[in-house]
């Protein structure tokens, strides 16, 4: 009983140890041994939708399952909620492991019954072999975790075996995901602002927060690498109320004509946290609500589109104001638009990026104007790098700009100094500040060239 998992009968992790330390010492110097360990891919959606005694029955499925592919009972042993392990004894090469892994991605990939219904499931799968990644159990675990890990990376029903160069790159993004951990606690992160304007007044409007992290030994990381860490984890529950603070923080030394976005994460959307997170960021910081910009992109209403709906109504509720942000990337923006009254869209910047060579990125950025006005939603064109794109935007009239021509994201303190001079240099703001109405050079834009071409593409918006 003690050696032996008492839900499947199989071999618990105390008899998978014994059990491999005796393969590794009875493997001869001519054959090899595997660790094959198995990760079922949607278990957690089994238990959320049947129950945990659902979740159960399936479990004793995949362990009767995963024996039919080995003759030896002792060498499947589960040694997690939905993670098993197989040792494969006496292998000749890697032929052989990889007919078992198939054997037992088949099995897997087959229906499960429950309550005589139909649901599948299936699993994917880490492979690590004695002596070549690793010469204990522990050791031969961690890479067979590795392995697993970029199976999963890649999709369900996938095996990988080891390799030391991936095993390295995992082992960085395992570190990171540790790191990430202690990066809020220890005052790691940082939010940068990048200024959005009137296309029609030049005047500034707003910022959008971005978050950064500070990373102690690697200086800035790229939100491209740690945002998908965050939400792999769950932190970026933590992580966005504290950018939600942080941002309405800032935004109470700005000029009361000045309002700040937030970008949000779908994870964030799950229960209703989130209305109490911005209602305790304003309140704390003493903001107008109606100040606030929260910024959801598609994904937000992909998945749970109703509640979720209801979720944004609330927010609304409140006073804050909503966009939708990388407009014209997905394939349900139009109908979005008709379903909730957004304050705003923001037209993805790889259409104003591909002006220069493409006539249909034009005729895409001029129906999207339309469709604003039609939806009386205000519209902002991001990504504008150059004065020939900013002259395009304008032209098709659009309210607003975004850009590393108009300016990069910038330290806190800069954002600061903008807001007040800005706010300061008139009706006419920016393009008073430049003397004409559209130009047609970067030294135009005396300041503004300078800033744009020492941008860090990093953080580019």
């Amino acid at each position: 009983m003690a050696r032996h998992d008492p839900l499947t009968g199989i071999a618990n992790r105390l008899l998978w140890r014994e059990r491999i330390e005796q393969t590794i010492t009875a493997a001869g110097t001519d054959t090899l041994a595997a660790l094959l360990y198995i990760d079922l891919d949607g278990f957690k959606g089994v238990n959320d939708a049947f129950g945990h005694y659902a979740g159960d029955v399936v479990l004793q499925q995949v362990a009767s399952r995963l024996l039919e592919c080995v003759a030896d009972a002792d060498a499947v042993a589960r040694i997690g909620g939905d993670e098993f392990v197989v040792i494969q004894e006496q292998v000749v090469d890697r032929y052989a492991v990889e007919g078992l892994a198939r054997c037992l991605v088949e099995q897997l990939s087959r229906p499960f019954e429950l309550n005589k219904a139909p649901v599948r499931l299936g699993g994917c799968i880490g492979i690590a072999l004695f002596p070549n990644d690793g010469r204990n159990a522990d050791e031969l675990l961690q890479a067979a975790d590795m392995a697993l890990y970029q199976a999963k990376a890649e999709g369900p029903g996938i095996y990988r075996f080891f390799s030391a160069d991936q095993g390295d790159r995992t082992k960085q993004r395992l570190e990171r995901k540790r790191a990430l951990h202690h990066a809020l606690a220890a005052g790691q992160l940082e939010l940068h602002y990048q200024p959005i304007y009137d296309l029609r007044s030049g005047q500034l409007r707003s910022f959008e927060a971005l978050l950064r992290w500070r990373h102690p030994t690697d200086g800035l990381v790229s939100p491209a690498d740690f945002i998908p860490l965050a939400e792999e984890t769950g932190l970026i529950v933590p992580i966005g109320n504290w950018v939600l603070s942080e941002a309405c923080r800032q935004l109470a030394r700005w000029p009361s004509g000045i309002s700040v976005g937030v970008n949000l994460s779908p994870l964030q959307f799950r229960g209703r946290e989130l209305v109490d997170a911005v209602r305790r960021a304003v309140d704390h910081a003493g903001v107008d609500v109606s100040r606030l910009e929260l910024e959801i992109t598609e994904s937000v209403l992909l998945r749970n589109d109703r509640e979720n709906l209801e979720l944004l109504r609330d927010l609304r509720g409140l006073g804050a104001r909503v966009a939708m942000d990388d407009f014209g990337t997905g394939y349900s923006s139009l109908s979005y638009l008709r379903s909730f009254p957004f304050d705003k869209i923001k037209l993805d910047r790889s259409f104003v990026s591909d002006l220069a060579t493409s006539t249909e990125a034009r005729a895409i950025l001029h129906a999207v104007r339309s469709l604003g006005a039609a939806f009386r939603v205000r519209t902002t064109a991001e990504g504008i790098e150059t004065p020939e794109q900013l002259a395009v935007v304008r032209e098709e009239g659009y309210d607003e700009g975004q850009g590393y021509l108009l300016g990069r994201p910038q330290h806190p303190d800069d954002a600061f100094a903008l807001a007040h001079s800005m706010g300061s240099a008139g009706p006419t703001g920016l393009f008073h500040e430049l003397g004409c109405g559209v130009p047609t050079s970067p030294e135009a834009y005396p300041r503004l060239a300078n800033t744009c071409a020492s941008g860090n593409p990093n953080t580019r918006d």
